[in-house]
């Protein structure tokens, strides 16, 4: 890892210079001097349609450079988290990557939830971007309270398939990033029943849309949520399911299985289908440490170098 010194002097300030030592793991001129990653039009001048169609433009981009450092033996998965989440990402995309998911959700939970036949049936394909995919779990109705969950996947041993459905409103998948309309796959939480008998939320792969059409698959009802308050590029949508139907397979049996006849085999513990949030959780707490770095800095070179009222010459 490499620093780079940015020297601050100001000689009006109790004639000290100020000293700020930002590491950079890695050469973030490759990136920002990029022209093709500089907007034309100020996001504050874009619809809502174009500020997610711009995201979409820099997030290609950005990821196609990174495989670029990587290729030339560069960089690492490091580069992958700035682009993602860390200072970089968030310098180039201020109001969100609306793939963000794909990478820091959907790939980690098909790795850590996956049996090996499963994650050689989908890793390849989600990290070639072949597919896009996303984390459904929190609904209109339960956030936090991931035990009450409303979705339902009722086995059929008949067809060897799950039967997804959305009961009420309330169950609605609700605020996954790049749902609106970048993904075409998702981890779906749902509560499985199987033999007459819920067991607890579990973690399907779900197709959304067609691969080649991008359009909804039968029983799938999806959009965007709309525009908020902030992060208008990460493409938060909503979900619901009329009785679709995936194999049995496409249920990640990692930790739980449900074999053909629709007995269940327990997970050694159930605390296992929360790996993915507590990964997730770490990483927020990691990217807040970043932000308060930030904060910190801007405010310590604000309150050095500002001066009340007019500036006496020596």
């Amino acid at each position: 890892m490499s620093a780079k010194v940015v020297v601050s002097k100001r000689r009006n300030v109790n004639r000290q210079a100020i000293f700020l030592i930002t590491l950079w793991p890695f050469p973030e001129d490759f990136f920002l001097s990029d022209p093709e990653l500089k907007s034309k039009v100020p996001l504050e001048y874009l619809s809502h349609k174009e500020k997610y169609e711009e995201a979409v433009r820099k997030a290609c981009l950005l990821f196609r450079k990174v495989i670029q450092l990587q290729n030339e033996g560069k960089g690492g998965m490091d580069n992958f988290r700035e682009v993602l989440g860390g200072q970089l990402g968030s310098a180039i995309l201020p109001d969100g990557n609306p793939i963000t998911l794909h990478y820091v959700m959907f790939i980690p939970t098909l790795m850590g939830q996956g049996t090996i036949e499963q994650q050689a049936e989908w890793i390849q394909k989600a990290w070639n971007c072949d597919i896009i995919g996303t984390y459904a779990q929190t609904e209109l109705g339960h956030g936090t309270f991931i035990r009450g969950l409303e979705t339902v996947a009722k086995y059929d041993p008949k067809t060897e398939e799950f039967v997804l459905h959305s009961p009420t409103l309330t169950a609605y998948k609700w605020w996954p990033g790049g749902l609106g309309h970048s993904a075409n796959y998702a981890v779906v939480v749902a509560q499985l029943y199987t033999q007459g008998k819920c067991h607890g939320i579990h973690p399907f792969v779900v197709q959304l849309r067609d691969e080649e059409t991008h359009e909804p698959l039968p029983g799938i009802k999806i959009g965007e949520i709309g525009c908020k308050l902030g992060m208008n590029s990460t493409n938060n949508g909503y979900l619901g399911f009329d009785n679709v139907r995936i194999p049995r397979n496409y249920m990640l049996m990692k930790n739980s299985q449900v074999l053909p006849d629709g007995t269940y085999v327990k997970s050694p513990s159930s605390k296992l289908t929360y790996g993915t949030m507590i990964f997730v959780r770490v990483v927020l707490v990691q990217d807040a440490a970043t932000y308060l770095k930030k904060a910190s800095i801007i405010a310590t070179r604000y309150s050095a170098i500002r001066h009340q009222s007019q500036i006496k010459p020596e």
